[in-house]
């Protein structure tokens, strides 16, 4: 029986939470509460270079040469762009959009300023491959730039998820710690 709905976003972000650093519980709580918050110049640049990338807009803002090499990395044909996902785990439903998908294959699109390998090797929205497997697709790629060169990071359905798994059962233990805290009614499927 589902008690929890998840997002990658919201796992990621428990996620820096836990490796410490300078991610504050408010802040964590500001992430699952969906406290508005202003898009970063970041986050507008790397909305702007997906739909340069997949829709053709505006698409002088980047480098050609940069499109050239990430749009040769994409699947032929792309079957389906902004693909919903779900998968069941345990009593946890986790759902998303991931950016593209291929015949065997779905991509994240990811900008950044700067990269080091491997970014995403326990990013929650590996997830999204197991959840999308009933439709024959094996391997999650993640096309990455930091606007300089061109970056792929790719993971087959045998890729272990077990740090993901450990770390969506700390959050699911976190939250009914701090239960009095939550607003967001997304979270909890039957809030008591």
């Amino acid at each position: 029986m589902i008690k929890y709905r998840f997002y990658p976003t919201l796992l990621n972000t428990f996620s820096r939470y836990l490796s410490g650093g300078n991610f504050t519980m408010q802040q964590l709580l500001d992430t699952i509460n969906r406290v508005p918050a202003p898009a970063t110049v970041a986050q507008e640049r790397g909305v702007r270079f997906e739909d340069a990338v997949i829709k053709g807009e505006e698409e002088e803002r980047f480098s050609p040469d940069i499109l050239e090499k990430f749009r040769r990395h994409l699947p032929r044909p792309i079957v389906e762009t902004q693909v919903y996902c779900q998968y069941e785990i345990d009593d946890v439903l986790f759902y998303g959009y991931v950016d593209l998908i291929g015949k065997f294959k779905a991509v994240d699109i990811k900008t950044t300023a700067s990269y080091q390998h491997p970014r995403f090797a326990f990013n929650h929205q590996n997830l999204y491959l197991h959840a999308l497997k009933k439709r024959g697709i094996r391997l999650m790629e993640y096309l990455i730039t930091d606007f300089k060169e061109v970056y792929v990071e790719s993971y087959s359905l045998t890729h272990p998820i077990e740090k993901q798994l450990e770390e969506i059962r700390l959050f699911k233990q976190f939250l009914e710690e701090h239960r009095a805290l939550i607003s967001d009614p997304k979270i909890f499927v039957n809030p008591e």
